[in-house]
């Protein structure tokens, strides 16, 4: 039986999957989280009698959960049921709507009736994602630690299919020749909070994985898979400290020890892992004379996400929408590069709009509906005044919305509402430069340039999260708990080998 103990610094989905793996393999953990629930970035809101996810609101690559949960003893299905959302959402490029689903001949065949000899992309689309993401995978589940993980076979065998040095947008060109046509199959860039002219081609695989494996909606928000695994972690002997925010990651000889928390209490243990946003930790949870790689002046030269502006709306009726529609801006390109890099808002915006309701009974009250609005804006180093901004955008979004068959006179129809900016962001749910999606997936900040899972300037230090290798994403951000929770424990196995 082993005797280690670890703090785990954040319940966000990354702390909670790490916890529960470490606890199946016998180690102490403590989880310290500063809000009143679990989920981080993927916890419930609720507003009046109304819920809604603070964060993603569908689950993509259930695969990768079920490791999570097999890896602690446990089996998914027995927490958490899932329903399929089909169509997988509906998209509108002005009087057009486009509803793909993962039954790829009906799609094929709604390609063809809306842009016309568009539908042979759609197959040669499917066959080479296939072959990429099959590839790929097996890179993504390497920690990527040392430049020599390039030179592994899952390195090689992968380099050739990444399209690394192409754009996700020059890439879709090659499928498909109507515009609307590559917004659809690219949108999901956003996912990493960039722009498909700028993300790497690798990234295409993301609507790949839509249109192979589905979405899926957990009963009662993907807030709920949050609960689900702290239940684990209770089971499983673990304690998760809420409303206990970390002060502070103790540090000596470059090792660290335990965390400070703000209380002034001081919890001592064999090794920390972070899950905090990345840019936060760097900034507030660590003594900057105890970092190297990652002080203030190197952090501020890397690239973050774009972030969202939210609208949470309970509205006093049923509302006949999609489970997910994405209304696009007419000018698409020129609203993404307003967002990832203009720094500016823009005149027409693209909306995604979230109705959980019309599936899921048990967000709001019998005969209403909750509604989640999200907006894609520019980040924290944009010179956007959000106290000023606020009410304009508000506005301009419900106003847009109104327009939209279901929603008119929208606005008379919400009982309760509540309203995130990017400074809200940053300010209540500490998200470095309210950068929604962590730092930014280009080439510099991916696998080897990327924040690694076993911490680079102070030993005994693990990171899981969208901050880390392989990156932001529910599945990718599970993905780094698995890396993280090995490379934790090799640790003590190679020492009792000893």
């Amino acid at each position: 039986m082993l005797n280690q103990s670890v703090s785990v610094v954040g319940a966000g989905p990354g702390g909670l999957a790490i916890a529960m793996q470490l606890l199946h393999k016998g180690y102490h953990v403590d989880v310290f989280e500063k809000a009143a629930q679990v989920g981080g970035r993927t916890s419930r809101l609720t507003v009046g009698d109304f819920h809604f996810d603070l964060g993603p609101t569908f689950y993509m690559m259930p695969s990768v959960l079920e490791e999570v949960f097999t890896e602690s003893g446990r089996d998914l299905k027995d927490y958490i049921p899932m329903t399929e959302v089909d169509p997988l959402y509906t998209l509108k490029f002005g009087d057009i709507e486009f509803k793909p689903s993962r039954n790829h001949q009906k799609t094929y065949e709604e390609i063809e009736r809306l842009f016309p000899g568009n539908g042979n992309g759609y197959w040669r689309f499917l066959k080479r994602e296939k072959k990429k993401f099959d590839v790929v995978s097996n890179l993504l589940r390497k920690p990527f630690g040392s430049l020599t993980d390039y030179m592994s076979k899952e390195a090689i065998t992968a380099l050739p299919h990444l399209d690394a040095f192409e754009t996700v947008y020059s890439c879709l060109s090659k499928y498909f020749d109507d515009e609307r046509l590559k917004w659809a199959f690219s949108f999901q860039s956003k996912y990493l909070g960039m722009s498909a002219w700028d993300c790497p081609g690798t990234f295409t695989m993301l609507s790949y994985l839509e249109h192979s494996g589905g979405l899926f909606h957990p009963t009662g928000g993907v807030s709920q898979v949050s609960e689900k695994m702290a239940d684990v972690i209770r089971e499983l002997g673990g304690t998760i400290h809420l409303n206990t925010p970390v002060k502070r990651v103790l540090v000596e000889d470059k090792q660290a020890i335990g965390v400070e928390l703000v209380s002034g209490e001081k919890k001592y243990s064999d090794d920390v892992v972070i899950n905090a946003d990345f840019g936060y930790a760097m900034m507030q949870l660590f003594d900057q004379k105890d970092l190297t790689k990652y002080k203030k002046d190197k952090l501020d030269k890397k690239g973050v996400s774009l972030s969202t502006f939210m609208l949470y709306l309970g509205v006093d009726q049923p509302l006949d929408l999609p489970h997910h529609m994405i209304l696009f801006a007419n000018d698409y390109e020129q609203n993404v590069k307003n967002v990832t890099s203009g720094g500016i808002l823009s005149d027409d915006d693209s909306i995604y709009v979230h109705n959980p309701s019309k599936l899921d009974p048990t967000l709001a009250p019998q005969g209403k509906s909750s509604l989640y609005v999200l907006v894609p804006v520019p980040n924290l180093e944009a010179d956007i005044d959000w106290e000023k901004e606020q009410p304009i955008l508000r506005e301009k979004i419900l106003g847009r919305l109104e327009k939209e068959p279901g929603l008119e006179n929208l606005r008379q129809h919400i009982e309760v509402e509540k309203i995130v900016t990017p400074q809200d962001w940053q300010d209540e749910y500490n998200v470095y430069k309210g950068a929604t999606f962590n730092l930014a997936h280009n080439l510099s900040q991916m696998m080897y340039f990327r924040p690694h899972n076993k911490f680079e300037d102070i030993d005994h230090v693990f990171l899981v999260g969208g901050g880390t290798h392989p990156g932001s994403g529910l599945p990718t951000i599970y993905q780094s708990a698995l890396i993280s929770a090995r490379l934790l424990d090799q640790q003590y196995v190679i020492r009792e080998d000893n």
